[in-house]
């Protein structure tokens, strides 16, 4: 068999052997032989119940037809992709059992979730599984320095396995800072829930807001599931700030800010990104017109065919910040197994940075992707949600909207372009 540097041997296989050669060796080589060697398997943990499930369908809809897509274009290695999806909760401990079922009885060479809330508990479980992570969902930056390939795609003994397609919370809160500022507010309070999510966005927001010159006059923590939150307004309102952040899964956050509304509280409300839900606005009332969110944006050079393809296909799921990354992550796992020439863990791993930093062709599709590696070209696949031009630790930049209540509904009104925060991601150090 062909050992791990197929990375570069493949390349150079496609250019001098004949269709002999080729014929005699597709087992081998996993080139798939008339697409012989029978499904690739890849997994999906998903929310499909617990307090992030609104935005799993979108998710969803969007790795299907990805799926749907990368098969009609022949599968990788001429063989079908099939999608194990299997719900978490978002718990720690259901994770760790799903991953394993993934792996190990449904053998899934890569999984294409996980949240912040599952990813930093697990982090340690997930490098000895050796399974590369491809993951839309977590804006944690403890992972900021975690994950990726350090650069050495062809050494694996560095590499730390998880690798993101949405911006880190390093990157959008910078943006939800940047805009706090520019409005004018030079003191805000925050009030956040418990869970790895919320405490990291809370964490990258006043990180960003105080070192551009934000002083932070009040924190206060809640758990989550609370029946009121009224004494809890009540210590962070003591404070004197004209704007305050808000920080909890949706349900919460729904019972919070309708509390702050029948309490005549007023002041600017700025929310976390996964709030940007209509739901809020419809259950709050007109009291939350003017309150904002910062958001990953749909900045990627591809992201019209995505939501051509995406909308095209059955189903009624709105697309939400994390669908077009699902789109990315299902794309650029297929890409590295065409390029790879096999399909095992390793060889998706090794190929995840070679086929998104380039150089190379640059492709939308794994359609594109395929012809062009069929041609023995070298490709950089360009997404929808981002460039996804992988970081050494797997990281991904791309811009931030502002989604702002308006007439009881989220509307788009500002978009924060890339370049203008790339300051807040210095580096070596994203």
């Amino acid at each position: 068999m062909v050992g791990n540097n197929r990375v570069v041997d493949r390349r150079t296989f496609l250019k001098i052997s004949g269709a002999g050669s080729i014929a005699a060796t597709a087992g081998c080589l996993g080139l798939g032989g008339g697409g012989g060697g029978g499904a690739i398997t890849i997994g999906q943990p998903a929310a499909q119940t617990g307090q992030w499930d609104f935005l799993q369908p979108g998710v969803s809809k969007a790795t299907d037809v990805a799926v749907q897509h990368i098969n009609d274009a022949g599968g990788p290695l001429g063989r079908e992709l099939n999608l194990e999806r299997s719900d978490t909760s978002v718990n720690p401990n259901q994770a760790r059992t799903v991953v394993t079922q993934l792996t190990e009885n449904q053998d899934a060479i890569a999984l294409l979730g996980l949240f912040s809330s599952e990813l930093e508990p697990l982090f340690d479980f997930l490098q000895e599984q050796q399974t590369p992570v491809v993951t839309p969902w977590p804006g944690s930056n403890f992972l900021d320095t975690r994950g990726g390939d350090h650069g050495t795609p062809e050494d694996v003994s560095d590499d730390e396995w998880i690798w993101r397609t949405v911006i880190s919370d390093t990157v959008h809160t910078a943006g939800a800072a940047l805009r706090a500022l520019d409005d004018g507010h030079d003191t805000m309070g925050i009030i956040n829930g418990t869970t790895s999510g919320a405490r990291s966005w809370v964490n990258g927001f006043r990180s960003a807001y105080e070192a551009n010159g934000g002083t932070v006059a009040e924190q206060v923590e809640v758990a989550q599931g609370e029946s009121n939150y009224q004494s809890a307004l009540e210590r962070l309102f003591q404070a004197d700030f004209s704007a305050f952040a808000v920080s909890l899964p949706l349900e919460d956050a729904i019972t919070l800010m309708s509390d702050w509304s029948d309490g005549g509280y007023g002041r600017q409300p700025v929310l976390s990104d996964p709030l940007a839900q209509n739901d809020l606005a419809d259950q709050v009332g007109s009291d939350l017109n003017g309150a904002w969110a910062a958001s990953p944006g749909e900045s990627g050079p591809n992201y019209d065919a995505f939501e051509s393809a995406y909308n095209s296909a059955s189903g009624d799921a709105e697309i939400n910040a994390w669908t077009p990354p699902s789109w990315d992550a299902t794309m650029v796992t297929a890409l590295a197994i065409e390029r790879a020439g096999e399909a095992t863990a390793e060889a998706i791993e090794q190929n995840l940075g070679p086929v998104s930093r380039g150089p190379g062709t640059e492709v939308a599709t794994f359609a594109e992707g395929k012809e062009a590696l069929d041609n023995g070209d070298e490709i950089k696949y360009m997404g929808a949600a981002t460039p996804v031009t992988f970081t050494q630790f797997g990281n991904v930049v791309g811009s931030v909207v502002i989604n702002e209540v308006q007439d009881g509904a989220f509307s788009q009104v500002q978009t924060i372009p890339a370049e203008d925060l790339r300051e807040f991601v210095p580096e070596g150090e994203y």
